[in-house]
């Protein structure tokens, strides 16, 4: 229903460079560029300039951007006005989310949308935050359930709805024979001069530890990294550090280690949100989505 171009201009500016647009859409560099210059000419403004080695949007440019987000989010309206009986909902739905959320949250909704729309496909895709906003920016998923980091959008960004949807409480590991072990809860700080087990620098759960550890006053001494929770706690049965996992995760049950709940004012928690493309909230399949979550019942 809108030009094409524009969403392509859109990308350009979240991702900052042409060759990260045409990854994210499958196209070429040159074929990303040629769309962009066709946009341009038919504007009659120009839309990017070279900046060093990379390109800078113009002041055109984000008057282009400001009123392309009002028409993307009028569109996404309008295709949720047009499917409001349910028995009319067809063609494909995707939602994606962090490891926690594709495991414990997506695959209940998945299974119960499969059965009340079923002339419609649901897909599920497991990404890192960052990478939940790239595919909901390309039209490659509809739905997003994620935690907010330093490289999410802020939750004023007109491309997107995104909602608070509950907090999950973190809890420390540490094996079953640590003198903390035999608490019933403790402070972050009681942790501090513990070697801890992170992910990977450029992770979501990374960031989590982190910010958690230096909010309760102290830098964390990262001595190994792990993305997996079965790998984390692996090393932390061996006597190898200490993690923090969210409620929602689930641990191996034959590692011997002890989950210690944390508490503080406030007590240390992992956010998880929603998002969506601006003004498609409204569209039944994200609506019932939503409803069926299972949130509430594993927290």
């Amino acid at each position: 229903m809108i030009d094409p171009r524009l969403r392509v201009l859109q990308l350009v500016a979240h991702h900052g460079t042409v060759t990260a647009v045409a990854k994210s859409l499958n196209y070429t560099p040159s074929a990303v560029s040629h769309q962009l210059r066709q946009l341009s000419e038919d504007l009659g403004v120009t839309l990017l300039v070279q900046s060093g080695r990379g390109i800078r949007l113009t002041s055109a440019a984000h008057t282009v951007l400001r009123h392309a987000a009002v028409m993307f989010a009028q569109e996404e309206r309008a295709r949720a006005e047009l499917t409001a009986d349910p028995e009319q909902v067809t063609g494909s739905f995707t939602m994606c989310g962090f490891s926690t959320a594709a495991t414990r949250l997506l695959p209940q909704a998945a299974a119960q949308l499969r059965g009340d729309f079923p002339e419609t496909t649901v897909r599920v895709i497991e990404a890192e935050p960052a990478r939940c906003f790239d595919l909901l920016l390309s039209a490659d998923a509809d739905l997003a359930l994620y935690t907010a980091t330093s490289m999410t959008p802020s939750s004023s960004d007109p491309r997107f709805d995104q909602v608070h949807l509950v907090d999950d409480p973190l809890d420390l590991v540490v094996p079953q024979d640590h003198p903390l072990a035999r608490r019933k809860s403790v402070e972050l700080s009681d942790a501090a001069e513990e070697p801890w087990i992170v992910g990977r620098p450029d992770s979501a759960y990374y960031h989590l530890v982190i910010a958690a550890c230096m909010n309760a006053g102290f830098s964390p001494n990262v001595a190994h990294q792990a993305d997996e929770w079965e790998t984390g706690t692996a090393l932390v049965a061996h006597g190898f550090g200490v993690i923090l996992v969210p409620k929602l995760a689930r641990l191996h049950a034959d590692w011997p280690v002890t989950r210690v709940p944390l508490r503080g004012d406030p007590a240390p928690t992992r956010r998880i949100f929603s998002a969506t493309r601006s003004g498609a909230r409204g569209h039944p399949l994200i609506t019932a989505a939503l409803d069926a979550l299972p949130v509430s019942r594993l927290l």
